[in-house]
């Protein structure tokens, strides 16, 4: 060969392997994710697993047996797992199956503290034997309740009604998905505390003290799961009234109907699905709750996160892994559930007609209305439950006991100039959660897209393999955290005297990327399967290739999703926790959330102070991703 005509060749060869790369981009990238997923999800669930599964080398379902047979964990429900031929004789019929399950006002269980009663909330119910599983389950359907109860007001603010500073509101309800359980649980007892900032102003008035949290606790970590899931139920029911075609309730009204009957008629049928979705999400994320209940309940509050977390703390691993398969097992249920149910509805797009936004205050005359008035109410009791915590915790960080000091602040800097290159200093805590964050889009955006594109175009099929891609809401993050430490921190052995070990950086970014992706497929998937298929068919009969279908036709139209799940991923990796702080541990790698751990530890001023860092970093940032990036929802 000439070499004048290895050029050519050359430039042949290239054509050749970058046609074929763009022929198999999408099962590489398929390749790829399922790699990842093995070695940073199933691999250390797996590991942890095996615990409940094995005893002495052999395989048992005794410890699994065990807690399904224990009053202490299911309550009237152990009886019936002993004795499945029991059934009729413990529950009689559909009625006292109901009865067994229905929220009662008092737990009686061996679990300390558990008959305590709920004085707040009037239930009319018997009193029922639920175990530790019906605890949790209760705790999280009264918080499920309280969220959307607190949520659906917002969303009818934010989409009926232009103010100033709307957008902004908007983009700031973010912000629980960022915050640390830890730093929540401080802002809630330096707002709700004996001392804290409401007695301070019922003080004021001659009222108090009054002990929120010590004599009501579980009403304390029901408003922390509030402030928390609320957001999340009028992200989703905004953007649902905001699909909603003005010309369709326009229609109803000329057909005589009165505004409250188009209302009912026309938009809530509309708000129903996103209601339901955010409720079903609520409920799953609370069933799994961990730092809110550690921290303001304790064990006398013991959800079965706390509880795994307890038995570990314990030593008793088979015993933790067997509360881990099962809450998996019921959450897990939980997911396809709700994609079951998401499946069946479309996407919610802007409508082409959007429903007009009216002033807030137009007038003092409309400022005095009931409607307006009501309004005021809610936003008071937005301002307590929401603003309070955050406010609390910034004031806490410019004060002590002796009154208004920057000492806390001065501490950060003093740590940060003179600071040794094993403690802890704010600016590389600060560097590194805006790099991770920006690492964590970088795999877990396309992550959760090539999920979606698998799932949403292979049917049956494609829903199981989404309910098993959805298992980082469905895991326990302290079994999470636990396996990772087994795994990919301690090194697993392999054939040939290899060991797979990641650490450091590369795999607080997997971790993080792991946790964050199912965001970004809830974002998109519901609307690539509003999309015609026959768009991809038409690009494909033209010639282009499935990845180039779904780079120049799929995407661009999902291209909101995209930005919703990128900005939740950016959230999730921002204020991740419980798998950071194993993977920094010993290391230079930590993030804001671990710096507040750790100084939280020995100093809780300092702790505050870089809370209150936290808080405005990730604030701005996404205001800077609401403005650049446009409009995003879950």
């Amino acid at each position: 060969m000439s070499l004048a005509d290895r050029p050519v060749v050359d430039r042949l060869s290239a054509g050749a392997v970058s046609a074929w790369l763009e022929r198999r981009a999408l099962s590489l990238a398929a390749l790829g994710t399922a790699a990842v997923l093995v070695v940073v999800l199933y691999l250390p669930v797996g590991l942890v697993f095996v615990e409940a599964l094995l005893e002495d080398g052999s395989p048992t379902l005794g410890h699994v047996t065990e807690v399904l047979t224990d009053p202490f964990y299911f309550g009237v429900l152990a009886d019936v797992f002993a004795d499945p031929l029991a059934i009729g004789a413990h529950l009689g019929s559909l009625a006292g199956w109901l009865a067994a399950v229905s929220i009662a006002p008092t737990l009686a269980s061996p679990v300390p503290g558990v008959d305590l009663p709920v004085p707040w909330l009037a239930v009319d119910a018997p009193p029922v034997r639920k175990g530790l599983f019906g605890f949790t389950a209760y705790q999280a359907a009264l918080s499920t309740v309280a969220s959307v109860a607190i949520g659906l007001p917002a969303a009818s603010v934010l989409a009926n009604y232009e103010f100033r500073g709307r957008r902004t509101l908007r983009s700031l309800t973010i912000l629980p998905f960022v915050l640390p359980g830890i730093m929540v649980a401080v802002g809630f007892y330096a707002m709700f505390g004996r001392t804290g900032t409401l007695n301070t102003l019922l003080g004021a008035v001659g009222l108090g003290p009054f002990a929120f949290v010590e004599t009501s606790p579980l009403a304390i970590v029901i408003l922390a799961h509030a402030f928390y899931n609320a957001p999340l139920v009028a992200r989703l029911t905004v953007s649902a009234w905001e699909s909603v075609d003005a010309r369709t309730v326009e229609t109803a009204r000329s057909l005589g109907a009165s505004p409250r009957r188009a209302f009912r008629d026309v938009v809530v049928p509309q708000l129903v699905p996103a209601v339901l979705t955010g409720a079903l999400l609520t409920f799953i994320f609370t069933f799994m709750t961990f730092p809110i209940v550690l921290a303001l309940g304790g064990l006398q509050l013991a959800t079965v996160e706390v509880w795994i977390y307890d038995r570990i703390q314990r030593l008793a691993y088979g015993e933790a892994a067997s509360l881990a398969i099962l809450e998996t097992i019921l959450s897990l249920g939980l997911t396809y559930a709700y994609l079951r149910y998401e499946s069946a509805q479309t996407g919610f797009s802007q409508a082409p007609s959007p429903p007009p936004r009216e002033a807030l205050f137009p007038d003092v005359r409309t400022a005095l209305s009931p409607r307006r008035l009501a309004i005021l109410g809610y936003g008071c009791v937005a301002l307590v439950l929401f603003v309070g915590p955050l406010a609390s915790l910034v004031v806490g960080s410019f004060t002590d006991g002796s009154g208004f000091t920057l000492r806390n602040y001065a501490f950060l800097l003093e740590r940060q100039l003179e600071g040794a290159s094993f403690q802890t200093r704010p600016v590389p805590a600060i560097r590194n959660s805006l790099l991770f964050g920006l690492a964590t889009l970088a795999v877990a955006v396309p992550m959760g897209v090539v999920i979606s594109v698998l799932t949403v175009r292979a049917g049956r099929s494609g829903r199981l393999v989404d309910t098993l891609a959805m298992l980082p809401l469905a895991v326990s993050g302290v079994v999470f955290g636990i396996g990772l430490l087994q795994g990919l921190v301690f090194g697993v052995p392999l054939p040939g005297g290899w060991r797979l070990q990641v650490t450091g950086a590369v795999a607080i970014v997997a971790a993080h990327a792991v946790a964050a992706y199912p965001f970004v497929t809830r974002n998109v998937s519901p609307l690539l399967a509003t999309l015609d298929p026959a768009l991809v068919e038409s690009a494909r009969a033209l010639g282009a290739s499935r990845t180039r279908a779904l780079l120049d036709v799929e995407l661009p139209l999902v291209a909101n999703g995209i930005v919703a799940g990128a900005a939740f991923a950016f959230a999730v990796s921002i204020g991740e926790f419980s798998s950071t702080v194993i993977l920094a541990s010993g290391s230079e790698h930590y993030t804001m959330p671990v710096a507040v751990e750790r100084y939280l530890g020995r100093r809780s001023g300092p702790a505050i102070a870089m809370g209150t860092l936290l808080l405005l970093v990730t604030a701005a940032s996404f205001v800077v991703v609401d403005r650049v990036g446009g409009r995003y929802e879950l």
